[in-house]
């Protein structure tokens, strides 16, 4: 019934409001409004031989007002309609003089027939799914809307006694969230496996393309730092941001290990020092392009968070992950992809040092085997 959604709202309300981080929580009065109801009286109205159809005419023309005809002027149409003079119907003493005939041309007073009273109902009448709802409208601050429909989930879930029959969603806002975070649950893997199968298609080896894979994370906490700092929390820009990111990171990782890889083709180094000379001449060749690259990107960005105006808050949280991710980038582009690159090939020419070791001292090694 609306009163006991109103009574759950109310209560919902009063849980939400201890939330911490709740602005403001208002439960939506499902009563409340004043109408005025007509009730026929059919004992009454069957002893004076009054038809009910006759009854519902009278009080529908009297108040509502029946259409008799159309005003046509050019291509403008006009209902004419037919009802009381607002003096004979301002209040309910006014209708109950208002008479209805009967079949035997008397006239009877509507107060004779029917009681006229005021009674409370609902101003307005919502429902979702074939079924009644209420509504209570949360602001919250300080909070993100998460963590926040998390706790006010289990806080109402524990202080509000729901009859059967009855159910509490959230909706509004967090709804969009969920789906948007279900569509990004796809979406963000997706982009992975797309650069993953990307790396594979360009390099054709797996060590190659699980470098640049697991140097990533490296190029994400810049953006990561910047959305703490600015006190974002996490949402769907922010993921867009995020994966932006992750592409730019993949890309310059790539330009760098193509650079590297030249250098050390070229050298073809037999000593870790040959290794490490090589691998340095390759990263060098990248610091001004690299430079130019997060300098323009920082040109580019920096206007958003100038401006004001429709759709900038969200234009915001694209850029920050990308701006903040800069910084972070270059230290993976110039340090750790070196690094992870002269530890990898390190091992390789460790390996084919002693495999070269081993070939080159046969009778050596057989004695040993001998002496065992």
């Amino acid at each position: 019934s609306l009163a006991e959604i109103e009574r759950i709202a109310r209560d919902i309300e009063a849980v939400v409001s201890q939330l911490p981080g709740t602005r403001s929580a208002f439960a939506d009065r499902v009563l409340g409004g004043k109408f005025l109801e007509i009730t026929p009286d059919r004992g009454e109205l069957a002893r004076r031989n009054i038809d009910m159809g006759t009854f519902q005419t009278v009080v529908q023309s009297a108040l509502g007002g029946m259409r008799l005809a159309q005003s046509v002027e050019g291509r403008e149409r006009y209902d004419i309609i037919l009802r009381y003079d607002r003096p004979f119907r301002e209040d309910a003493g006014d209708l109950e003089g208002i008479l209805v005939p009967t079949p035997t041309g008397a006239h009877i007073p509507l107060g004779d027939l029917a009681a006229i009273t005021y009674a409370e109902g609902p101003p307005m009448i919502r429902s979702e799914n074939a079924r009644l709802t209420g509504w209570v409208f949360v602001d919250i601050a300080g909070r993100d809307m998460g963590s926040y429909v998390t706790e006010a989930r289990e806080a109402v879930a524990a202080a509000v006694e729901l009859p059967a029959g009855y159910a509490v969603t959230f909706s509004g806002q967090y709804e969009q969230l969920a789906e948007a975070n279900a569509r990004l649950a796809i979406a963000i893997p997706a982009a992975a496996a797309l650069i993953f199968l990307l790396l594979m298609l360009h390099f054709g080896r797996l060590d190659r393309t699980l470098i640049i894979m697991a140097s990533l994370p490296f190029g994400l906490i810049g953006g990561i730092w910047a959305v703490w700092l600015a006190g974002y929390n996490l949402s769907v820009a922010v993921a867009v941001g995020f994966i932006a990111l992750g592409g730019i990171a993949a890309e310059t990782a790539v330009i760098m290990l193509l650079y590297i890889d030249g250098e050390v083709r070229k050298a073809q180094p037999r000593t870790h020092a040959d290794l490490f000379a090589a691998i340095s001449r390759g990263a060098a060749m990248r610091v001004r392009p690299k430079l130019m690259t997060v300098f323009t990107l920082l040109v580019g960005l920096a206007p958003i968070f100038l401006t004001e105006g429709l759709g900038s808050d969200v234009m915001r949280r694209i850029a920050l992950p990308m701006l903040g991710g800069m910084a972070s980038t270059l230290i993976l582009t110039l340090i750790v992809i070196p690094a992870i690159y002269y530890i990898r090939t390190g091992f390789q020419l460790s390996a084919g040092a002693e495999t070269i070791s081993d070939d080159a001292h046969p009778d050596l090694t057989e004695a040993k085997g001998d002496l065992t």
